[in-house]
């Protein structure tokens, strides 16, 4: 079935990230002050000027109209689709040209939801038994890891825009064969490559979300970085877990890609090994079984000051996929209403490092360079072994079905989330 385009022109490129069956969902400024908008092509529709006088429910309308995504989140599924079916058709070949188009290049993206909790999960069976073996290499995988989507709760007031700079931290530290900790600058900063899904209406307290209902309980996906303090997590996180070396920073990207988007790219849940357990009733389902991971190729590229000062383009470190998950997305939230707890609108759930099975799929520099043991090298001939100030990291998503050139060719983009290390600010001097 032929894929159908958009009057905007740059929507039906072979390789554009925002065509007509993906339309994200985004906040900007171009003078005016937030609004929410649409991603097409290389243009953005101003929700506002274009739903002010339409057939769209009321509530509809008024969601559209505020500075976050948060009103939108909470009204569900069925409001979700019936908006999406009219941008559809106002933005589809054929429809009249709307006056509400804002270019890209002319509008300031701004944070798209007021996050007011953040959990980051652990769900990638690569990337946990690699850093086991880093932190216990005595011991095997956790014994509960194949049991629950293992999870702890993140710091929402530093989650930060694409394209904000990350200042390196300082913290605790303990080197092998030290007597006492030291305190001082992150000498260990690494970055971890991961998608980010927002809840929808939520759950209130006390009532778990069964795992069938829960995809009507998430909005969409984007792109995370959960930077990390290596040498400071290895020090504190026992025995309650991360705490410091995770909560200075975690960058997202600024589109927020609908979950019906990425319908026509869902695969069966990851395959579990023979001996392995099977999911726990409240965990299991035969629907998520069939359909609940998502065949989302990521990217990490590395650009150096002097790669940037060459005019260089940036190096691919990694590419991977969200179907190597252990977890699905609906487990993740079913495990974290399990015993009550509420999730609200815009809520972020955190994957967790994407990691494969293959040394080019690994999702951070603890484990390209195996704790810093073996640099890598980059094309100019510079070797890392964790980041350096300059340096600047890029996230890249997308989904792809088909050849490219046929008329069944179908491909979304996540866009980017982009972050620069800046060295530490000054230390305070106590009086």
């Amino acid at each position: 079935m032929p894929v159908p385009h958009s009057w905007v022109e740059s929507a039906n490129g072979p390789d554009a990230d925002f065509p007509l069956h993906n339309l994200p969902y985004g906040v900007f400024d171009a003078g005016e002050g937030a609004r929410i908008g649409v991603a097409i092509g290389d243009q953005i529709l101003d929700l506002p000027a274009a739903t002010a006088a339409t057939g769209l429910a009321p509530e509809i309308v008024r969601a559209c109209g505020t500075a976050s995504l948060n009103a939108l989140m909470s009204l569900g599924p069925a409001h979700w689709s019936a908006l999406r079916r009219w941008t559809t058709e106002q933005l589809r070949a054929g429809a009249p040209a709307s006056q509400a188009l804002i270019p890209m290049k002319d509008a300031a993206m701004k944070l798209p939801v007021e996050i007011g909790d953040y959990t980051d999960f652990f769900t990638s069976v690569y990337h946990a038994n690699n850093v086991a073996g880093f932190l216990r290499p005595d011991q095997s995988l956790w014994p509960n890891y194949k049991y629950l989507p293992v999870g702890y709760h993140g710091r929402a007031s530093s989650v930060i825009l694409s394209g904000t700079p990350v200042r390196r931290p300082r913290g605790q530290m303990k080197p092998a064969g030290a007597e006492r900790p030291s305190f001082g600058p992150c000498h260990m900063l690494d970055y971890e490559l991961e998608a980010g899904f927002f809840t929808g209406p939520g759950n209130l307290l006390g009532d778990p979300v069964p795992i069938d209902a829960a995809p009507g309980h998430i909005f969409g996906a984007c792109l995370l970085n959960d930077w990390s303090a290596r040498d400071i997590q290895f020090w504190e996180s026992q025995p309650l877990g991360p705490f410091l070396s995770k909560s200075f920073s975690t960058s997202i990207s600024p589109w927020v890609i609908p979950m019906s988007a990425l319908e026509p790219f869902r695969v069966p849940a990851f395959p579990r090994a023979t001996g392995d357990p099977a999911p726990l009733p409240h965990l299991y389902s035969q629907a998520d079984q069939q359909r609940g991971g998502i065949d989302l190729t990521v990217e990490v590229y590395l650009l150096t000051p002097r790669m940037r000062d060459a005019g260089a383009a940036p190096a691919r470190l990694t590419r991977g996929n969200f179907r190597d998950m252990y977890w699905t997305v609906a487990q993740m939230l079913a495990h974290h209403t399990s015993n009550g707890c509420n999730l609200r609108p815009g809520d972020l759930l955190g994957s967790g490092t994407i990691s494969g099975a293959t040394p080019d799929s690994l999702g951070c520099l603890l484990e390209l360079t195996r704790a810093g043991a073996d640099a890598i090298r980059l094309p100019n001939g510079e070797e890392r072994c964790f980041l350096e100030d300059g340096d600047e990291v890029i996230l890249r998503g997308y989904c792809e079905r088909g050849e490219p050139g046929r008329g069944d060719h179908l491909r979304i983009g996540f866009g980017e989330c982009r972050g620069v290390v800046l060295p530490p600010r000054p230390q305070p001097c106590a009086d």
